[in-house]
């Protein structure tokens, strides 16, 4: 099934990122959350992608198991750091091979520097859009692309940004999801912009747990996004009580997602880290999934 079947209807849903296991004891932790969070009927799941390709073998492996052994929609995710076209094909076919449909291709980060300078393959290819514009000239994939509420790091402005974005969808991008953030207004406001050239596909709110400090400090890092004072202020009086900090954490996310939902956003893209718990509580505190199916 493709996403845009599962993301286009009448209620609002979720969706949940992985990222591939280093070993066998993250391959267990990975499997427990995958069958935790299955009966709660994620719209899909994620398995993201190495900087460089480092994780691209596990990628393709851990995606197929995800779309042969659950009833769960998976999609992978696709770079073109240090791949060279010919190579990028090659993946392509794997996951084709593999009965995978549903891609979400990105530049991606430099390897060893999230933040550093990008360097193209030789023989590879310089922009997301590129990427999108190949992977369905290959098949029949629906596509995802990133978006960056704030700007990606490297841009020079957010009009440049969101040129870029929009790039993405007119090659054929069926839906974006975008880097974390803390507050909604600059979601909104990407959605604004998006809606007034006509771009209207869908945009998803990419939102990580804050069940500790490290996720509060090194989120914002990673994604460009600005920590508001306010929320800051709230936090930082539990950084000494990590009990004190997920439940106040927690409820700030919840808040975000209530507000997001409020605005009409249909459907909460959630980073797990690999773990369930802190998803599963604020799927069932926003009534998403299963549980707002049964009730």
């Amino acid at each position: 099934m493709k996403i845009t079947d599962r993301i286009e209807g009448d209620r609002p849903v979720f969706s949940v990122e992985f990222f591939p296991p280093k070993d066998e004891p993250g391959e267990a932790e990975l499997w427990r959350a995958i069958r935790r969070l299955e009966p709660l009927d994620p719209a899909f799941v994620s398995v993201t992608y190495g900087a460089g390709g480092s994780s691209r073998d596990r990628t393709i492996r851990t995606t197929a198991r995800i779309a042969t052994d659950t009833t769960l929609v998976p999609m992978a995710h696709l770079t073109a750091v240090s791949h060279s076209v010919s190579e990028l094909r090659q993946v392509i076919g794997a996951y084709a091979a593999a009965g995978i449909r549903n891609v979400l291709a990105v530049r991606g980060d430099p390897p060893g520097d999230p933040l550093g300078d990008w360097i193209a393959h030789p023989d590879g290819l310089n922009y997301a859009d590129e990427l999108v514009t190949l992977t369905r000239r290959l098949g029949d994939f629906c596509v995802g692309v990133a978006a960056f509420p704030y700007g990606h790091p490297r841009s020079p402005d957010i009009d440049a940004d969101v040129a870029r974005l929009v790039a993405k969808v007119r090659a054929g991008a069926d839906f974006a999801i975008t880097q974390l953030f803390l507050e909604p207004e600059g979601f909104l406001r990407l959605r604004d912009r998006l809606a007034a050239v006509g771009c209207d596909v869908p945009l998803m709110p990419g939102i990580m747990p804050l069940t500790t400090v490290r996720t509060l400090v090194r989120g914002p890092e990673l994604s460009g996004a600005p920590t508001p004072p306010a929320l800051a202020a709230r936090l930082e009086r539990f950084a000494d009580d990590p009990a004190a900090f997920r439940a106040a954490g927690m409820d700030v996310t919840t808040e975000l997602c209530a507000r997001l939902l409020e605005e009409g956003v249909r459907g909460l893209h959630f980073y797990t880290l690999n773990r369930s718990t802190a998803t599963s509580e604020l799927v069932a505190r926003l009534g998403l999934g299963a549980q707002r199916v049964a009730a």
